[in-house]
């Protein structure tokens, strides 16, 4: 297997890393069918004007991995964002999605890896995330990374709450 090819997005990435998100949380989360109150949710979080401003946040890093077609994945790492248990932990691993299709090639470890790097150039010791309690895969991976997990925390939509495991890991 070749080495992924990993760099810093760039605005003209923004409206890949929407597509990408959207197939991502749709296919993750919305196992049942896509009803409006979840299709709202993703529509409005995951648009290229959006993504734009986070690659332009300077408390954000975007790292893509591209392949000869185009972006497969990528991690979003937020600088002073505390983890919702107990506020140690202040560079959050806010979003680390590889298309599915791509799974299993080593993609989300070499995004991982080139995330805590970039966290630690930066001086975090740590990094924290959630992910849903039900995602058992992801949580596989993560702890397979060596993250431990420090808690539980609601993701909320609107008026709804879906429990999160969060999971920490010094760097």
């Amino acid at each position: 297997m070749t080495e992924p090819s990993l760099r810093r997005a760039k605005a003209s990435d923004a409206s890949s890393l929407a597509a990408l998100s959207l197939e991502v949380w749709i296919g993750t989360y919305l196992r049942q069918g896509i009803s409006a109150y979840f299709a709202d949710h993703v529509l409005a979080d995951f648009t290229a004007a959006r993504m734009l401003d986070r690659i332009k946040d300077e408390r954000q890093t975007l790292i893509v991995s591209q392949n000869r077609d185009g972006i497969d994945g990528y991690i979003r790492l937020l600088r002073d964002s505390p983890d919702p248990v107990a506020g140690d932990h202040q560079t959050e691993v806010a979003s680390l999605y590889v298309q599915p299709r791509h799974h299993g090639r080593g993609l989300g470890r070499a995004l991982l890896h080139a995330g805590m790097e970039a966290a630690r150039e930066d001086g975090a010791s740590t990094l924290w995330l959630s992910t849903n309690s039900e995602n058992t895969p992801a949580i596989a991976f993560y702890l397979a990374q060596g993250f431990s997990r420090i808690g539980t925390s609601d993701f909320r939509i609107d008026d709804q709450a879906y429990q999160n495991d969060v999971f920490a890991r010094g760097l």
